[in-house]
């Protein structure tokens, strides 16, 4: 599902986005402060169809106000800095009496401001300013975006890719995923003996599961188990546990998103897609075409639901032909 996939990776971006500006602000690091004006300039825009644009970039440290939105008539405080008094010290900048028939928003973008919500403040030029909807914080954004249409959804995931993605990083790990997919890859499939597997045992537990949907991507790639038991030897041979490894980290991916998609065919497929970009960013992988890929990752993930890693067994189990 599309939709948990731009989710999480927003969560994930803004959660260390403020995790980063929290940790540098107590070293006096304040690059990432500056930088996040625009940066949530344009996601304010982004999210809430807003039009603000930066005001220091017209007028150099203006006290108390860093966007503004002249159609919908907004001033906004962007502030690393959530306090009561924080929020009174802009309210009290002479440019909330220049401005006094727009509306003031503060903007935190590093700490829960539901607390604040609460409160009263002094308010000295009587500029409009709601507490429950003009005191915005990465939570309240989060909601926003994760409620948001599968469109702009996409929309705020592709933003946030270019402006938070990922950055070249020259520590990219080798994994036991990619070597599993480097041998498997490497197999003749057309010529392998089909496995010997009690069939019956497997579509019990394909219903037991709601799987109907699956059912055929499962039939066509469990014939394959025992060749994904040769690799697994082959793999083990260049270290121990290295197939137990493969087998843990399937089953972690499976215990991860089936917390959040209650879709059993959806969390499938989800498995599969998170496995692929697992591969793709490990220093091992070796390239073939993206149809040959998809293919051993297939094999690899109806093997672990073979082998009961990944979904529920039913009562007494037991894919082994007797």
């Amino acid at each position: 599902m599309n939709r948990v996939l731009y989710s999480n990776f927003i969560e994930e971006k803004l959660n260390s986005l403020a995790t980063r500006i929290e940790s540098r602000g107590k070293l006096n690091i304040l690059d990432l402060h500056l930088h996040s004006e625009n940066f949530y300039c344009y996601l304010l825009n982004e999210i809430y169809g807003w039009e603000l644009i930066n005001l220091n970039a017209f007028q150099q440290n203006v006290e108390g106000i860093d966007l503004i939105d002249h159609k919908n008539r907004f001033i906004v405080q962007v502030s690393s800095t959530c306090t009561k008094n924080k929020i009174e010290t802009s309210l009290k900048k002479k440019i909330c009496k220049d401005y006094s028939d727009y509306r003031f928003k503060f903007i935190s973008i590093s700490k829960d401001a539901e607390n604040l919500r609460k409160k009263s403040f002094l308010n000295p030029y009587n500029i409009s300013f709601d507490t429950t909807k003009d005191i915005i914080d990465k939570n309240s954004i989060l909601n926003t975006i994760v409620n948001s249409t599968i469109d702009d959804l996409k929309g705020c995931y592709e933003f946030i890719k270019k402006e938070l993605g990922e950055s070249p990083n020259p520590l990219k790990l080798s994994s036991n995923l990619a070597l599993v997919i480097n041998f498997l890859s490497k197999e003749s499939f057309g010529t392998i003996e089909m496995s010997q597997i009690n069939s019956f045992e497997i579509d019990r537990k394909i219903d037991f599961n709601q799987l109907e949907e699956i059912r055929m991507i499962i039939d066509d790639y469990a014939i394959y188990h025992s060749l994904v038991d040769k690799i697994f030897n082959e793999c083990d041979a260049q270290g121990i546990n290295k197939s137990l490894t493969v087998l843990q980290s399937l089953k972690k991916i499976y215990l991860k998103f089936s917390m959040t998609i209650n879709s059993p065919s959806e969390l499938f497929k989800i498995i599969i897609k998170e496995v692929q970009e697992r591969i793709l960013k490990s220093t091992n992988f070796v390239q073939i075409p993206i149809e040959e890929l998809e293919f051993c990752i297939d094999v690899l993930v109806v093997d672990a639901f073979i082998r009961c890693k990944i979904f529920k067994n039913p009562l007494n189990y037991s894919y082994v032909v007797t």
